[in-house]
């Protein structure tokens, strides 16, 4: 077994959809980045990736890539759990937290671990996604960006 941690944040900004895990939230603002900014899935993939010591995901899907501008996240996740599998691994399991002070993200977790879930061809009970606030402090409390931190196993096949 391997264990890995990944972290992800974005800029809030006006005219962009808000994604986290693969869902989209209905917000007045989204995040801000090359691709969809689903910062929840990005930090899910650097913790796979780095469980396995595969570097991270702007090794694999460079910024300054045009193929990945407004990727869609979840479709790189499956990448992600692809390249793990050439390598000898599979998913055992994840546990993903969101920080952001708004919107609320309770209505919408059970459908982001379903998405992850499938993603990566795992069982649902083997997909954990919390959120929490910053209560008011630091950038996510302030309502500038969202964060997200990973922790992820991984076993040998």
């Amino acid at each position: 077994m391997r264990i890995g941690h990944g972290y992800d944040v974005h800029k809030l900004v006006e005219g962009r959809k808000l994604i986290l895990g693969g869902v989209e939230i209905p917000w007045e603002k989204g995040l801000l980045g090359h691709s969809d900014a689903d910062v929840l899935t990005h930090a899910l993939m650097d913790a796979l990736l780095g469980a396995a010591a595969l570097g991270d995901i702007g090794h694999l899907f460079p910024d300054n890539d045009p193929a990945y501008e407004g990727a869609d996240s979840v479709k790189l996740l499956e990448r992600v759990t692809a390249v793990l599998a050439e390598h000898g691994y599979r998913v055992g399991n994840v546990d993903v937290t969101v920080i952001a002070q708004r919107p609320k993200l309770a209505p919408y977790i059970t459908k982001m671990r379903e998405r992850l879930a499938q993603a990566m061809g795992v069982e649902l009970s083997r997909v954990s996604v919390k959120a929490t606030t910053e209560e008011g402090l630091g950038f996510s409390g302030e309502g500038l960006g969202i964060a997200a931190h990973a922790v992820a196993l991984i076993e040998e096949k």
